[in-house]
């Protein structure tokens, strides 16, 4: 089998394929065996026609479909490591030429993994976030375990006050006609969380269990469905119940409740210290993204439209399935807020072509400075792995296939390249307005 290779713009290449004429009829003659019972010939029981015959009868053609699969495979595979391209794409296959006694010739136009022209990767700067953990934020933490550790009460003797709960019933209508994501069930809401449009948890207030009525509200002008936006709706609302949180206290019992310490202040210091601990690490995560960030800006790399599209896609079953953990389609998530999932994939490139540009720059720093993995590093990740997923390092690598365990030799390979571009980099402090938002950040996260 011979092949020659055509280079294109956006890193598609052309690959021209001869394979010759005795593979080509081992080819016809796997292709008749796997087919042969389906052929019915005058004079001959189903099945029991040879080849000749059958092809006589049939024509060559009826076997053509198999044959180049089974003939196009291997040879396609070979082309891709004569070549040594990595295809980002499906192939797109063309034959020119066919026959038992030519042998097959066909092209192969794929797009492949682009090349990386590294820029300066030693020495970049890159900011480094400052960890500072207050009195404040240390509170905002024992309130949230307090608020996780509360009970919903249920409420018979009252009307809906604003942060209560109600659970309620709902449809939304357009002019009389119910539109698509505005019904749900037994949907519990909190008065107060700004959840639905504005104007209708107000609504809701005063309100007691049981209750039935009916809620004006506009959609706002900057909504996301076109047919929406701006547009005045009614919706039926029924009250299912009413529930009030109901926080313990704050005190040593809590602690011991909560926690292997005796008292509140123990406690406390022990919730500091996980702070700072998840405060680091989440500045070594960013120190560590503006590393490699600095050393993309300063790449070469014409990622092609195909490589942004399997990332979006990898991006969006990423996102279905974090939602479907929290009880929601992602369609329904998108319908709720007025998005279509072809403008959400469109939301979605700017991030997929960064991630691609970072993952293609820290490959390309690798096979620079040609980091390998260890046999025992290899087995260092397998382990953590296993941890992750709560399994025996044994039962996870037994359960690996090749492309599996080669997976885990590629991250390992680019974990050493991330840590080489971190340790060469130089540190620099946060600008002032910077350390302010990060600071802002760190309150949110602790919440």
């Amino acid at each position: 089998m011979a092949s020659v290779m055509e280079k294109k713009e956006k890193n598609v290449v052309t690959l021209t394929i001869d394979v010759s004429a005795e593979a080509f009829a081992e080819a016809l003659q796997r292709a008749f065996a796997k087919n042969k019972n389906k052929f019915s010939v005058p004079g001959f029981r189903k099945g029991k026609a040879p080849m000749q015959i059958v092809t006589k009868y049939y024509g060559e053609g009826v076997l053509y479909d198999d044959a180049i699969d089974f003939a196009a495979t291997p040879a396609y595979t070979a082309a891709i490591k004569e070549h040594d391209i990595e295809p980002v794409s499906r192939p797109d296959m063309d034959i020119i030429e066919i026959g038992r006694e030519v042998g097959m010739k066909f092209t192969v136009e794929v797009t492949v993994k682009p090349d990386v022209e590294l820029g300066q990767y030693k020495g970049v700067e890159a900011v480094m976030p400052v960890v500072e953990i207050s009195d404040e934020d240390v509170e905002r933490e024992l309130k949230s375990v307090q608020e996780r550790n509360s009970r919903q009460i249920k409420i018979d003797d009252r009307a809906i006050l604003q942060d209560d709960t109600a659970n309620i019933d709902y449809e939304g209508f357009l002019e009389g006609v119910p539109f698509e994501g505005g019904k749900g069930a037994d949907y519990d809401l909190k008065i107060g969380s700004n959840t639905f449009i504005p104007g209708f948890e107000e609504q809701l207030i005063g309100k007691n269990a049981g209750e039935e009525f009916d809620i004006d509200v506009s959609f706002p002008e900057d909504y996301g469905s076109e047919e929406l936006k701006g547009k005045a709706v009614v919706f039926h609302v029924k009250i299912n119940e009413i529930k009030v949180r109901e926080l313990p206290e704050l005190d040593d019992e809590f602690a011991k409740d909560v926690s292997e310490f005796d008292t509140l202040e123990e406690y406390k210091s022990s919730l500091r210290e996980k702070l700072i601990d998840n405060a680091q690490k989440r500045a070594d995560g960013t120190f560590e993204d503006n590393v490699v960030q600095a050393v993309s800006a300063n790449s070469t790399v014409d990622i092609p439209d195909a490589m942004i599209d399997r990332e979006v896609e990898q991006m969006i079953q990423e996102q279905s399935q974090q939602m479907r953990y929290q009880g929601i389609e992602l369609e329904q998530y998108l319908g709720y807020i007025g998005q279509t999932m072809d403008a959400f994939r469109e939301q979605l490139r700017d991030a997929a072509s960064r991630r691609i540009l970072m993952s293609l720059v820290i490959e390309a720093v690798a096979k620079a400075e040609k980091i390998e993995a260890s046999e025992e590093e290899v087995d260092a990740e397998i382990e953590r792995l296993a941890g992750m997923y709560q399994m025996k390092a044994e039962d996870l690598k037994s359960r690996m296939l090749g492309d599996d365990d080669n997976f885990v030799k590629e991250n390992v390979i680019r974990q050493k390249a991330v840590e080489l571009l971190k340790a060469e980099a130089v540190k620099v402090a946060p600008p002032v307005e910077a350390e302010a938002d990060e600071t802002a950040e760190t309150e949110e996260t602790a919440e």
